[in-house]
């Protein structure tokens, strides 16, 4: 007869360790109502931004604008309570902090209508809002339709194809737009402009996903050692010169770096992770950095942005009536006013700057509400890429993993990439602030990936061999 003390438990039980610190685990009902907390704090947090807004640049409060906010506010509680019942394992973190950056986002466009004197209802802040409501609901809807992550796995080279229509869309004629030099737009008639490749970065990352999983073995297995680095074979680089090829597409077809960059980033980021060899970044480093140098010698596009990036207070450049760095030079001077604590929400002239409203919105706020408030965005996001990494490694499939990984990895380097530029890290790109820029499809796709997101916590919660604490 068997000793029951040795027994193992059934699979799916979790035990806890029989000695040290217990770990507990949380019960669905208090991540909900700590993110139930946490939003609400959110939605202040962005009604007083607005009333800030028009008190400082207004002197009296408008409450229009603050019931439209409001309604904001009961869809991203309608998203909450959509995650009781279907995602209620789910990260308490993440909808809060995307709900509070998409609010301030508003507020400071709303700021900028202002300035501007263009406040009406059909202001960029309204359409902002709209904009919103319509992300929102996607987001609910990826929710309800997506019960389990890993039904994206089947749907691999469907995404894949997907994302490349998505990226030709706008060299078809008749249907693409060119705004701002470049042509990653399209439009029918008086309708609104779309850009697709916000919603292909996502459809690429589920196809990088699942063609990493199905291909590890040969890209991480094989090859010679150089240099104390293990370099894959001529053949397995098929998949890297691809993408490399497609990055430098978009930027002579579409007049965009900054995208290239961030297809090309995600690649090579989510190809580590996977294989965890550092040989592969070396090699795409290599390609992107050459690709882009020969870029700025033959492309009239990329060398005017890395000669304002290198040399923007030059009487040549900041004069040139475009493509020049008046814009570049005019958003440093603006992060420069705002100094620690800013002007104050109301108070600055962000309308000094072109296109303060998307490019831009990084200065503008920095104006506002100074290097204290810019530290505090930019930590709200290393706090949401942080969760996101942390809801990919936690994982126990591969292709969770590298979707979760990836999805964050976007969002990170589409700030950096913002950001950096904005502050003259990086040559500037036309690529959107993620939540808080204005842009439509910028805002449907970032609301759609922290559904994905919320999903994969959910999924990860309630494998029946992970227990993790929130």
């Amino acid at each position: 007869m068997s000793d029951r003390r040795t027994q193992t438990p059934p699979v799916g039980t979790p035990v806890s360790p029989p000695t040290g610190g217990v770990r507990r685990i949380r019960l669905p009902q208090k991540l909900r109502n700590l993110e139930l907390w946490l939003l609400i704090f959110a939605c202040l947090i962005n009604a007083s931004a607005i009333v800030l807004v028009q008190l400082g640049a207004l002197g009296t409060i408008d409450t229009q604008l603050v019931l439209l906010g409001a309604g904001l506010s009961l869809l991203v509680f309608g998203l909450h309570v959509a995650m009781r019942f279907v995602a209620r394992d789910a990260d308490p973190f993440l909808l809060p902090i995307a709900t509070v950056l998409n609010g301030l986002g508003i507020a400071m466009i709303y700021r900028i209508d202002i300035a501007e004197g263009d406040a009406g209802w059909d202001s960029a802040a309204v359409r902002q809002i709209a904009w919103s409501a319509i992300a929102i609901v996607c987001a609910i809807g990826a929710m309800l339709l997506i019960r389990n992550h890993r039904v994206l796995f089947r749907y691999t080279y469907v995404a894949g194809f997907f994302a490349i229509v998505l990226l030709l869309l706008p060299l078809v004629p008749g249907l693409g737009r060119e705004v701002g030099g470049a042509r990653v737009w399209i439009g029918i008639g008086d309708f609104a402009s779309f850009q697709p490749g916000e919603i292909a970065k996502i459809a690429l990352a589920v196809f990088f996903a699942g063609y990493l999983v199905r291909n590890r073995d040969s890209l991480s297995m094989v090859g010679k050692s150089f240099l104390g680095m293990r370099f894959p074979r001529a053949r397995d680089l098929g998949p890297l010169i691809v993408v490399w090829a497609l990055s430098m597409a978009v930027i002579v077809f579409q007049h965009d770096l900054g995208t290239a960059l961030l297809y090309f980033g995600l690649f090579l980021v989510m190809l580590y992770v996977a294989t965890s060899r550092v040989s592969w970044v070396v090699l795409g480093l290599v390609l992107f950095v050459g690709g882009a140098l020969v870029a700025s010698q033959t492309l009239d596009y990329v060398g005017a942005r890395f000669a304002n990036w290198l040399d923007p207070f030059s009487p040549e450049r900041f004069d040139q009536e475009f493509g020049g760095s008046y814009q570049l030079v005019q958003g440093l001077f603006g992060l420069a006013h705002g100094g620690l604590i800013g002007t104050g929400l109301g108070e600055g002239r962000p309308d000094l700057t072109p296109v303060p409203q998307s490019d831009y919105i990084i200065a503008s706020l920095g104006e506002e509400l100074g290097l204290a408030g810019v530290f505090a965005i930019l930590s709200l996001y290393v706090l949401f890429v942080a969760r996101g990494f942390r809801i990919g490694f936690a994982g126990q499939d591969d292709f969770g993993k590298l979707l979760g990984v990836g999805l964050a990895f976007t969002l990170a380097l589409q700030v950096f990439i913002v950001v950096g530029g904005v502050m003259r890290v990086i040559p500037l790109t036309g690529l959107t602030t993620p939540f808080l820029a204005a842009g439509g499809s910028s805002l449907v796709a970032n609301w759609i990936i922290v559904a994905l997101l919320l999903r994969l916590s959910d999924t990860i919660r309630n494998h029946p061999r992970l227990v993790v604490d929130a």
